[in-house]
Parts: structure tokens; sequence; C-alpha cells
């Protein structure tokens, strides 16, 4: 499998994201220029990542305006033909803001920006160590959407405890259902607020993120 990551105005983990790919998980890595549209060396088995940062500036909404730039029409073509498709943080909110994923990341409940280690877990139950950095994060969807993505398995990743605990005292920004990661009914977009990338490296004394990875197929 080969990585694109998109690097936009504004992205601040892009370099992350390639240093973890690339040096940690031993995966091909190009960085795609928002301005570009040429996708046609990628295939379905590769993945397209949107990384995180303040795509824009952020101006408007979280990812509003990446949504619109030139290389994001072609992911979009991309993942339509079914290309996976990873949006990590800001890239969560750009593949919401895009109509690829259902939902939108509102501002946090409290209204201040979080950066700190958080726990989620996934269909194994077993809780991950990951970090977060994001003030607007809060997934949010209607009642009807959210039954249906649980009853396709959409729900990848929700916030929890150390142990595995769930409730409001471990939910970061107020998530409904404590959603931290979701994907499309094809499975071949993923989101998620949290920054696996970060932890990927035993320099960092954090390999919890090889474990996302993995749970999304990715690698």
């Amino acid at each position: 499998m080969k990585f694109g990551i998109v690097v936009f105005p504004g992205s601040n983990c892009d370099r992350d994201m390639q240093h973890a790919l690339s040096v940690d998980l031993g995966q091909e890595v190009e960085m795609l220029w928002h301005k570009d549209q040429d996708l046609s060396h990628f295939t379905s088995d590769d993945c397209i990542v949107l990384p995180g940062g303040f795509s824009y500036g952020d101006y408007l909404r979280c990812g509003a305006i990446a949504r619109f730039s030139p290389m994001m029409q072609s992911v979009i073509t991309f993942a339509e033909n079914g290309g996976k498709v990873l949006g990590v943080c800001n890239g969560f909110q750009i593949l919401c803001e895009s109509g690829l994923l259902p939902g939108a990341l509102l501002q946090n409940n409290h209204q201040q920006f979080s950066c700190k280690n958080v726990f989620i877990q996934g269909k194994d139950g077993k809780p991950l160590q990951i970090p977060i950095a994001h003030g607007e994060g809060r997934y949010y969807a209607d009642e009807a959407t959210l039954n249906q993505m649980e009853s396709n398995g959409q729900i990848l990743f929700t916030y929890c405890g150390k142990g595995g605990e769930s409730g409001a005292a471990y939910n970061p920004n107020g998530a409904v259902r404590d959603i931290a990661g979701i994907c499309n009914a094809n499975r071949n977009v993923f989101g998620m607020m949290p920054h696996p990338e970060r932890a990927t490296s035993s320099v960092l004394h954090n390999q919890d993120g090889i474990a996302v990875f993995k749970q999304l197929g990715l690698i």
C-alpha cells in the first residue's frame, strides 16, 4: 500500500504523519500539494491521508475551504471509486464538510482547545492512549443517522477511560455517543479526531497508534 498525504496551507501535522508512516511503519509515502489534482498513480489499494492542522486558517468553519481545493475534488472521486481515505483531526473535519463522511464537527462543549492524551477503544474493546489537539472536535449527527451508523458498524472508536470505562468524564469534547472515529458505509473512508501518528514511536514511549492503523486495515 502507498500513502499520499495532502498538504494544505495551514497543515501542521503532515510531517508528523509522513514520519509515522514512512519511518515508524515502513510504508511508501508521497506528499501531495493541495493545488495539484493528479492521483492517477494511486490505486484503490492505496490510501490518501488528510492530516491535522488548520487548513486555510480554519476560516468560515474548520475544513470548509479545504473541501473546495483542487486536490479534494480528486480525493472525492478517488473515494467514490473505492480508494481508501483517512482524515485525522482537521482531515476528519474536511471529510465531513465534503460529504464523504456523515455528521459534523462542532466546537468543544467546554469552548476550549484540548491538547492531551486520551483513551479510545475500538471493536476489540482494548483502550488505546492517543493524543488529541483540537478546538472543534465534538462529533455530531442526528439520531436517525447515528442509529444507522451503529447498525452498519460505522462507529469505529469511542472515548473511554484507561480501563475501558465509558461516560462524560472520559469524553474530552462532548462528542455525541462518545464518538472519536467513524467510517463511511462502504468502509473505505475513515475519520477520527485523535492523532494516531503521534503515538507510533518507541522514542515517545507510546506505540498505541500502530494498533489504530491496524484496526483500520491500513497496515
